[in-house]
């Protein structure tokens, strides 16, 4: 999902706040069918949930086809991947309501001051922020392996590390992505930078969970 998207100079500023709106629109519209999916996913077992996190990857990989021809298509398959991925995550949802409720506020409220910060950076900055795009892919690739790594070994506060590391490298993407959505020349693109936004936004959440649960241990 993070790979970069041709463009070249700067858009006219109509056409920049027009993409704005509508890509933050459907980052919104994500965001709801996300919520509608946890929901429905509530009381689903582990099977189905394995088998809607393969299948909201997948509608991602075609989406990044299908955003080339149709953006209408893309638009669909985006709230297709937002249900899917809300449930795939019910059950960690569901958890954390159950158990203690206050830590999913206040990763939300984090996320929220994270996101803004880094995406207003990103999307007033003259710095060119691609080097920084692709030294945080790689970064994710290193924490991605670290977590396979973390699942057999057994290190203290391994957990809270790779968090705050995946800040870090989310920090990088947030600010990328923000500043490709100022770039970007057409508003067929708002579909896939709506959502790179929106795993940006999700990722941020879920490091932020295992903080601040790490911090009540």
């Amino acid at each position: 999902m993070y790979s970069d998207m041709a463009y070249q100079g700067t858009s006219a500023p109509g056409r920049t706040s027009t993409l704005f709106g509508l890509t933050m629109g459907l980052v919104g519209m994500t965001a709801a069918f996300f919520a509608a999916g946890a929901y429905a996913g509530r009381n689903l077992g582990s099977g189905a949930v394995i088998v809607a996190w393969i299948a909201a990857f997948v509608v991602l990989m075609i989406m990044n086809f299908a955003a080339r021809r149709s953006p209408r298509a893309a638009t669909l398959l985006l709230a297709i991947f937002g249900v899917l991925i809300g449930v795939s995550s019910a059950p960690t949802l569901v958890w954390y309501a159950s158990t203690e409720p206050q830590i999913l506020w206040q990763a939300g409220g984090a996320t929220a001051l994270f996101v803004g910060a880094l995406g207003s950076f990103g999307y007033l900055t003259k710095k060119d922020l691609s080097g920084v795009r692709r030294a945080s892919f790689i970064g994710l690739l290193v924490l991605l392996l670290a977590g396979v790594v973390l699942i057999f070994v057994r290190i203290p506060h391994a957990s809270l590390i790779w968090a705050v590391l995946g800040l870090v490298v989310f920090a990088g993407l947030t600010a990328a992505d923000f500043q490709r959505l100022r770039r970007s020349q057409g508003l067929n693109s708002a579909p896939l930078i709506a959502a790179s936004i929106f795993l940006d936004i999700l990722n941020v959440f879920w490091f932020f969970l295992r903080i601040f649960s790490g911090s009540r241990d």
